[in-house]
Protein backbone atom coordinates (compact mmCIF):
# COMPACT_ATOMS: atom_id res chain seq x y z
CA UNK A 1 0.00 0.00 0.00
CA UNK A 2 1.24 3.71 -0.56
CA UNK A 3 2.10 5.09 2.85
CA UNK A 4 2.38 8.98 3.60
CA UNK A 5 4.83 9.88 6.60
CA UNK A 6 3.27 13.17 7.70
CA UNK A 7 6.10 14.35 9.26
CA UNK A 8 7.81 14.55 5.84
CA UNK A 9 4.75 15.84 3.74
CA UNK A 10 4.92 19.37 3.26
CA UNK A 11 1.60 19.72 1.41
CA UNK A 12 3.20 20.99 -1.66
CA UNK A 13 0.57 19.13 -4.16
CA UNK A 14 3.41 17.34 -6.85
CA UNK A 15 2.05 14.04 -6.30
CA UNK A 16 -1.55 15.27 -6.68
CA UNK A 17 -0.47 16.69 -9.83
CA UNK A 18 0.93 13.99 -11.15
CA UNK A 19 -1.19 11.41 -10.29
CA UNK A 20 -2.53 9.87 -13.32
CA UNK A 21 -5.75 8.20 -11.73
CA UNK A 22 -6.47 10.75 -9.59
CA UNK A 23 -5.79 8.60 -6.41
CA UNK A 24 -3.84 11.55 -4.08
CA UNK A 25 -5.25 14.53 -2.89
CA UNK A 26 -4.17 16.87 -0.61
CA UNK A 27 -6.29 17.72 2.46
CA UNK A 28 -4.83 20.10 5.43
CA UNK A 29 -1.72 20.28 3.86
CA UNK A 30 -0.85 16.05 4.04
CA UNK A 31 -1.81 13.79 1.41
CA UNK A 32 -4.24 11.56 1.55
CA UNK A 33 -4.42 8.73 -0.52
CA UNK A 34 -8.20 7.64 -1.64
CA UNK A 35 -9.11 4.29 -3.20
CA UNK A 36 -7.94 4.56 -6.68
CA UNK A 37 -4.20 4.35 -6.09
CA UNK A 38 -2.77 1.52 -8.29
CA UNK A 39 0.47 1.63 -7.03
CA UNK A 40 2.49 2.43 -10.07
CA UNK A 41 4.99 4.22 -8.00
CA UNK A 42 5.06 7.47 -10.13
CA UNK A 43 4.31 9.75 -6.92
CA UNK A 44 6.91 8.28 -4.78
CA UNK A 45 9.34 8.65 -7.87
CA UNK A 46 8.83 12.50 -8.10
CA UNK A 47 8.30 13.16 -3.84
CA UNK A 48 11.40 15.66 -3.49
CA UNK A 49 10.65 15.50 0.32
CA UNK A 50 10.73 11.57 0.05
CA UNK A 51 7.49 11.44 2.16
CA UNK A 52 5.96 8.85 -0.28
CA UNK A 53 7.01 4.78 0.27
CA UNK A 54 5.32 1.95 -0.83
CA UNK A 55 4.80 -0.79 1.61
CA UNK A 56 3.75 -4.43 0.90
CA UNK A 57 1.62 -5.76 3.70
CA UNK A 58 -0.77 -8.50 4.27
CA UNK A 59 1.84 -10.84 2.49
CA UNK A 60 4.25 -13.26 4.10
CA UNK A 61 7.01 -15.55 2.12
CA UNK A 62 5.31 -19.07 0.49
CA UNK A 63 8.55 -20.44 0.32
CA UNK A 64 12.26 -20.91 2.62
CA UNK A 65 13.41 -18.61 0.27
CA UNK A 66 16.94 -19.81 1.62
CA UNK A 67 16.80 -23.03 0.01
CA UNK A 68 16.43 -21.09 -3.20
CA UNK A 69 19.61 -20.55 -5.04
CA UNK A 70 21.37 -19.75 -8.68
CA UNK A 71 20.74 -18.47 -11.93
CA UNK A 72 19.06 -20.08 -14.11
CA UNK A 73 18.37 -18.72 -18.37
CA UNK A 74 15.99 -20.89 -20.52
CA UNK A 75 17.65 -21.56 -23.74
CA UNK A 76 15.53 -21.85 -26.87
CA UNK A 77 16.70 -24.36 -29.26
CA UNK A 78 15.03 -24.02 -32.64
CA UNK A 79 15.41 -24.91 -35.88
CA UNK A 80 18.39 -26.65 -35.18
CA UNK A 81 20.68 -23.83 -33.47
CA UNK A 82 20.05 -21.98 -30.28
CA UNK A 83 18.26 -18.68 -30.28
CA UNK A 84 20.13 -15.78 -30.21
CA UNK A 85 17.97 -14.42 -27.14
CA UNK A 86 20.12 -17.31 -25.11
CA UNK A 87 22.91 -15.89 -25.30
CA UNK A 88 21.60 -12.54 -24.66
CA UNK A 89 20.75 -13.89 -20.91
CA UNK A 90 23.58 -15.33 -20.36
CA UNK A 91 24.97 -12.54 -20.62
CA UNK A 92 23.44 -10.78 -18.05
CA UNK A 93 22.38 -13.94 -16.20
CA UNK A 94 26.50 -13.56 -15.79
CA UNK A 95 26.51 -10.39 -14.06
CA UNK A 96 23.67 -11.27 -11.76
CA UNK A 97 25.19 -15.00 -11.28
CA UNK A 98 28.35 -12.65 -9.93
CA UNK A 99 26.82 -10.29 -7.79
CA UNK A 100 24.79 -12.70 -5.89
CA UNK A 101 28.18 -15.33 -5.83
CA UNK A 102 26.13 -18.12 -7.39
CA UNK A 103 26.76 -20.57 -10.41
CA UNK A 104 24.71 -19.50 -13.86
CA UNK A 105 23.01 -22.80 -15.18
CA UNK A 106 22.14 -22.78 -18.76
CA UNK A 107 18.90 -25.16 -19.11
CA UNK A 108 18.13 -26.98 -22.67
CA UNK A 109 15.15 -28.90 -23.85
CA UNK A 110 15.04 -30.66 -27.36
CA UNK A 111 16.51 -33.27 -29.24
CA UNK A 112 20.19 -34.14 -29.90
CA UNK A 113 20.64 -30.45 -27.98
CA UNK A 114 24.29 -31.83 -26.18
CA UNK A 115 26.48 -30.20 -29.04
CA UNK A 116 25.30 -26.77 -27.93
CA UNK A 117 26.47 -27.10 -24.42
CA UNK A 118 30.14 -25.94 -24.92
CA UNK A 119 29.02 -23.16 -27.10
CA UNK A 120 26.68 -22.21 -23.56
CA UNK A 121 29.52 -22.81 -21.37
CA UNK A 122 31.60 -20.51 -23.57
CA UNK A 123 28.83 -17.92 -23.28
CA UNK A 124 29.20 -17.79 -19.82
CA UNK A 125 27.49 -20.66 -17.92
CA UNK A 126 28.88 -22.36 -15.07
CA UNK A 127 26.37 -25.54 -15.69
CA UNK A 128 24.41 -26.53 -18.16
CA UNK A 129 21.33 -28.49 -17.63
CA UNK A 130 20.28 -30.98 -21.16
CA UNK A 131 17.17 -32.58 -21.76
CA UNK A 132 17.35 -34.86 -25.00
CA UNK A 133 14.48 -36.43 -25.72
CA UNK A 134 12.59 -36.92 -29.36
CA UNK A 135 9.85 -35.86 -27.95
CA UNK A 136 10.98 -32.80 -27.22
CA UNK A 137 12.07 -32.19 -30.91
CA UNK A 138 8.89 -30.15 -31.41
CA UNK A 139 7.84 -27.15 -28.87
CA UNK A 140 4.57 -28.38 -26.90
CA UNK A 141 3.69 -26.32 -24.16
CA UNK A 142 2.30 -28.79 -22.36
CA UNK A 143 5.48 -31.36 -22.07
CA UNK A 144 8.22 -28.41 -21.84
CA UNK A 145 5.68 -27.05 -19.01
CA UNK A 146 6.05 -30.44 -17.13
CA UNK A 147 10.14 -30.85 -17.80
CA UNK A 148 10.57 -27.51 -16.40
CA UNK A 149 8.24 -27.44 -13.42
CA UNK A 150 10.31 -30.79 -12.60
CA UNK A 151 13.47 -29.58 -12.84
CA UNK A 152 12.80 -25.91 -10.67
CA UNK A 153 11.18 -28.65 -8.00
CA UNK A 154 13.78 -30.51 -7.73
CA UNK A 155 16.96 -27.69 -7.96
CA UNK A 156 15.09 -24.63 -6.75
CA UNK A 157 16.65 -21.74 -8.84
CA UNK A 158 16.17 -18.38 -7.17
CA UNK A 159 16.01 -16.58 -10.87
CA UNK A 160 14.77 -18.27 -14.10
CA UNK A 161 15.18 -16.10 -17.61
CA UNK A 162 13.67 -16.86 -20.76
CA UNK A 163 13.06 -14.89 -23.63
CA UNK A 164 10.01 -12.70 -24.15
CA UNK A 165 9.51 -14.84 -27.37
CA UNK A 166 6.82 -16.59 -28.77
CA UNK A 167 7.89 -19.83 -26.95
CA UNK A 168 8.82 -18.00 -23.88
CA UNK A 169 5.66 -16.41 -23.63
CA UNK A 170 3.42 -19.32 -23.46
CA UNK A 171 5.91 -21.82 -21.44
CA UNK A 172 7.02 -19.53 -18.87
CA UNK A 173 3.64 -18.04 -17.82
CA UNK A 174 2.28 -21.63 -17.10
CA UNK A 175 5.23 -22.90 -15.07
CA UNK A 176 4.77 -19.50 -12.91
CA UNK A 177 1.40 -20.23 -12.16
CA UNK A 178 1.76 -24.32 -11.56
CA UNK A 179 4.88 -23.20 -9.22
CA UNK A 180 2.85 -20.23 -7.70
CA UNK A 181 5.89 -17.93 -8.69
CA UNK A 182 6.08 -14.22 -8.97
CA UNK A 183 6.82 -13.59 -12.91
CA UNK A 184 7.70 -10.15 -14.86
CA UNK A 185 7.31 -10.41 -18.39
CA UNK A 186 8.61 -8.47 -21.37
CA UNK A 187 11.34 -6.90 -19.16
CA UNK A 188 14.10 -4.42 -20.60
CA UNK A 189 16.47 -4.33 -17.61
CA UNK A 190 17.73 -6.69 -14.95
CA UNK A 191 19.25 -5.98 -11.49
CA UNK A 192 20.57 -7.12 -7.90
CA UNK A 193 19.56 -5.05 -5.40
CA UNK A 194 22.74 -5.31 -3.05
CA UNK A 195 21.21 -5.16 0.59
CA UNK A 196 18.78 -8.05 0.45
CA UNK A 197 19.35 -9.90 -2.83
CA UNK A 198 16.35 -9.21 -5.03
CA UNK A 199 15.99 -9.63 -8.22
CA UNK A 200 14.68 -5.93 -9.81
CA UNK A 201 12.26 -6.31 -13.28
CA UNK A 202 12.06 -3.62 -15.15
CA UNK A 203 9.65 -3.29 -17.97
CA UNK A 204 7.83 -0.67 -19.70
CA UNK A 205 4.32 0.27 -18.62
CA UNK A 206 0.96 1.89 -18.96
CA UNK A 207 2.10 1.88 -22.92
CA UNK A 208 5.50 2.92 -22.89
CA UNK A 209 4.58 5.97 -21.07
CA UNK A 210 6.59 5.19 -17.56
CA UNK A 211 9.34 1.85 -16.92
CA UNK A 212 8.13 0.40 -13.53
CA UNK A 213 10.72 -1.83 -11.44
CA UNK A 214 8.81 -5.09 -10.04
CA UNK A 215 10.14 -7.23 -7.51
CA UNK A 216 8.45 -10.68 -6.33
CA UNK A 217 9.73 -10.54 -2.41
CA UNK A 218 7.68 -13.55 -1.13
CA UNK A 219 8.17 -16.64 -3.55
CA UNK A 220 10.26 -18.69 -5.85
CA UNK A 221 12.01 -18.71 -8.08
CA UNK A 222 11.61 -14.88 -9.37
CA UNK A 223 10.59 -15.30 -12.91
CA UNK A 224 11.11 -12.98 -15.43
CA UNK A 225 11.07 -13.12 -19.84
CA UNK A 226 12.94 -10.32 -21.43
CA UNK A 227 12.79 -8.41 -24.81
CA UNK A 228 15.23 -9.87 -27.14
CA UNK A 229 18.05 -7.39 -28.35
CA UNK A 230 17.90 -5.56 -25.37
CA UNK A 231 20.97 -7.41 -23.98
CA UNK A 232 23.91 -8.02 -24.43
CA UNK A 233 26.09 -11.47 -25.39
CA UNK A 234 29.19 -11.75 -23.45
CA UNK A 235 32.35 -12.12 -25.89
CA UNK A 236 32.47 -16.01 -26.67
CA UNK A 237 35.48 -17.43 -24.27
CA UNK A 238 36.58 -21.00 -25.75
CA UNK A 239 38.67 -21.30 -22.78
CA UNK A 240 35.92 -21.35 -20.41
CA UNK A 241 35.41 -24.89 -18.46
CA UNK A 242 31.79 -25.71 -16.91
CA UNK A 243 29.84 -28.80 -15.81
CA UNK A 244 27.02 -30.48 -18.65
CA UNK A 245 24.28 -32.35 -16.42
CA UNK A 246 22.26 -34.33 -18.49
CA UNK A 247 18.60 -35.00 -17.01
CA UNK A 248 17.02 -38.35 -17.13
CA UNK A 249 13.36 -38.13 -16.66
CA UNK A 250 10.34 -41.06 -16.82
CA UNK A 251 9.04 -41.34 -19.98
CA UNK A 252 5.18 -40.36 -18.89
CA UNK A 253 6.09 -36.66 -18.25
CA UNK A 254 6.88 -36.62 -21.97
CA UNK A 255 3.18 -37.72 -22.64
CA UNK A 256 1.62 -34.80 -24.99
CA UNK A 257 -2.28 -34.10 -25.68
CA UNK A 258 -0.91 -32.00 -28.33
CA UNK A 259 -0.15 -33.35 -32.04
CA UNK A 260 2.47 -31.06 -34.63
CA UNK A 261 1.20 -31.53 -38.20
CA UNK A 262 3.73 -29.61 -39.45
CA UNK A 263 6.19 -27.00 -38.51
CA UNK A 264 6.72 -24.27 -41.14
CA UNK A 265 9.31 -21.59 -41.48
CA UNK A 266 7.78 -18.13 -42.53
CA UNK A 267 8.88 -17.19 -46.22
CA UNK A 268 8.23 -13.47 -45.70
CA UNK A 269 10.82 -10.87 -46.77
CA UNK A 270 13.53 -9.86 -44.15
CA UNK A 271 10.66 -10.94 -41.30
CA UNK A 272 13.74 -12.13 -38.76
CA UNK A 273 14.36 -8.21 -38.02
CA UNK A 274 15.96 -8.86 -34.90
CA UNK A 275 18.34 -10.21 -36.59
CA UNK A 276 19.78 -7.57 -38.42
CA UNK A 277 22.48 -5.32 -38.61
CA UNK A 278 21.23 -2.92 -40.78
CA UNK A 279 16.88 -1.57 -40.66
CA UNK A 280 15.67 0.71 -42.98
CA UNK A 281 12.23 1.55 -40.80
CA UNK A 282 9.00 3.59 -42.43
CA UNK A 283 5.90 5.25 -40.45
CA UNK A 284 3.01 6.91 -41.60
CA UNK A 285 4.92 9.58 -43.08
CA UNK A 286 6.04 6.34 -46.19
CA UNK A 287 2.21 6.81 -47.31
CA UNK A 288 1.73 3.66 -48.16
CA UNK A 289 2.80 0.70 -50.17
CA UNK A 290 4.39 2.46 -52.62
CA UNK A 291 6.38 3.93 -50.10
CA UNK A 292 7.89 0.79 -48.04
CA UNK A 293 8.98 -0.43 -52.17
CA UNK A 294 11.36 2.84 -52.07
CA UNK A 295 12.42 1.97 -48.47
CA UNK A 296 13.29 -1.72 -49.48
CA UNK A 297 15.49 -0.48 -52.16
CA UNK A 298 17.18 1.67 -50.11
CA UNK A 299 17.60 -1.75 -47.36
CA UNK A 300 18.57 -3.48 -50.70
CA UNK A 301 21.96 -1.21 -51.01
CA UNK A 302 22.48 -1.26 -47.48
CA UNK A 303 22.48 -4.75 -47.10
CA UNK A 304 19.37 -4.64 -44.50
CA UNK A 305 16.50 -5.31 -43.96
CA UNK A 306 12.89 -3.10 -43.66
CA UNK A 307 10.93 -2.28 -40.18
CA UNK A 308 8.17 -0.87 -39.75
CA UNK A 309 5.88 1.40 -37.03
CA UNK A 310 2.71 0.24 -35.66
CA UNK A 311 1.06 2.66 -37.60
CA UNK A 312 2.46 1.30 -40.97
CA UNK A 313 1.53 -2.32 -40.23
CA UNK A 314 -2.18 -1.38 -38.84
CA UNK A 315 -2.51 0.53 -42.17
CA UNK A 316 -1.96 -2.42 -44.02
CA UNK A 317 1.24 -1.40 -45.58
CA UNK A 318 3.44 -3.94 -44.43
CA UNK A 319 3.30 -7.16 -42.60
CA UNK A 320 3.22 -7.66 -38.47
CA UNK A 321 6.46 -9.46 -38.38
CA UNK A 322 8.09 -5.97 -39.67
CA UNK A 323 6.79 -4.38 -36.28
CA UNK A 324 9.31 -2.25 -33.77
CA UNK A 325 7.65 -0.98 -30.59
CA UNK A 326 6.61 -1.64 -27.66
CA UNK A 327 3.36 -4.12 -29.22
CA UNK A 328 6.23 -5.45 -31.82
CA UNK A 329 9.85 -6.60 -31.74
CA UNK A 330 12.80 -4.46 -30.22
CA UNK A 331 15.60 -4.70 -32.43
CA UNK A 332 19.41 -3.59 -32.03
CA UNK A 333 20.70 -2.71 -35.28
CA UNK A 334 24.01 -0.86 -35.77
CA UNK A 335 22.05 1.32 -38.30
CA UNK A 336 18.63 2.25 -37.90
CA UNK A 337 17.37 4.64 -40.65
CA UNK A 338 13.48 6.18 -39.56
CA UNK A 339 11.87 7.22 -42.17
CA UNK A 340 8.94 9.18 -41.51
CA UNK A 341 8.46 7.98 -38.12
CA UNK A 342 7.38 10.48 -35.32
CA UNK A 343 8.93 8.57 -32.77
CA UNK A 344 6.50 8.13 -30.10
CA UNK A 345 7.47 6.21 -26.65
CA UNK A 346 5.69 3.44 -28.26
CA UNK A 347 8.37 3.12 -30.77
CA UNK A 348 10.94 4.57 -29.09
CA UNK A 349 11.41 1.42 -26.56
CA UNK A 350 11.49 -0.62 -29.35
CA UNK A 351 14.77 0.38 -31.35
CA UNK A 352 16.07 3.34 -28.87
CA UNK A 353 19.61 0.72 -28.50
CA UNK A 354 20.32 1.02 -31.96
CA UNK A 355 24.22 2.31 -32.45
CA UNK A 356 23.48 4.95 -34.77
CA UNK A 357 20.09 6.11 -35.80
CA UNK A 358 19.30 8.36 -38.85
CA UNK A 359 15.96 10.13 -38.57
CA UNK A 360 14.15 11.22 -41.88
CA UNK A 361 11.08 13.39 -41.26
CA UNK A 362 9.38 16.84 -42.49
CA UNK A 363 8.57 17.89 -39.08
CA UNK A 364 11.81 19.59 -36.86
CA UNK A 365 9.86 19.04 -33.66
CA UNK A 366 9.54 15.41 -33.97
CA UNK A 367 10.67 13.21 -31.21
CA UNK A 368 12.30 11.00 -32.93
CA UNK A 369 15.50 13.52 -33.54
CA UNK A 370 15.32 13.53 -29.84
CA UNK A 371 17.02 9.99 -30.33
CA UNK A 372 18.69 10.60 -33.63
CA UNK A 373 22.82 10.60 -33.76
CA UNK A 374 21.93 12.00 -37.14
CA UNK A 375 18.73 14.11 -38.71
CA UNK A 376 17.45 15.13 -42.44
CA UNK A 377 14.88 17.43 -42.12
CA UNK A 378 12.74 16.93 -45.18
CA UNK A 379 10.60 15.34 -47.73
CA UNK A 380 11.42 11.36 -47.48
CA UNK A 381 10.04 11.22 -51.33
CA UNK A 382 13.10 12.96 -52.45
CA UNK A 383 15.50 12.16 -49.74
CA UNK A 384 15.21 8.73 -49.70
CA UNK A 385 15.58 8.10 -53.38
CA UNK A 386 18.88 10.15 -53.77
CA UNK A 387 20.50 8.27 -50.69
CA UNK A 388 20.00 5.36 -52.82
CA UNK A 389 20.65 6.97 -56.12
CA UNK A 390 24.57 7.81 -54.16
CA UNK A 391 25.40 4.07 -52.91
CA UNK A 392 24.72 3.02 -56.45
CA UNK A 393 26.73 5.52 -57.38
CA UNK A 394 29.33 4.81 -54.91
CA UNK A 395 29.32 0.79 -55.86
CA UNK A 396 29.52 1.22 -59.43
CA UNK A 397 32.91 3.67 -58.52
Amino acid sequence: MLIVDEEKCIGCGVCEANCSFGAISVVDGIAVVGDGCTLCGSCVDTCEPEALHIEATGKTATVDLDEWSGIWVIVEFRHGTVAPVGFELLGVGRQLADQRGVPLSGIILGDRVAETAGDLIAAGADQVYLVEHPELAQYREDVYGRVLERLIREHKPEVVLAGATAIGRSLIPQVATVLGAGLTADCTQLAIREEDGMLLQTRPAFGGNIMATIECPFSRPQMATVRPRVMAPLPRDAGRSGEVIRVELPEDIYQSRVEVLENVISDQDDVNIQEQEILVAGGRGTDGEKGFAMLRELAEELGGGVAASRAAVDSGWISYPHQVGQTGKTVCPKLYVACGISGAIQHAVGMQSAETVVAINRDPAAPIYDIATYGLVGDLFEIVPLLTRKLREKKTS
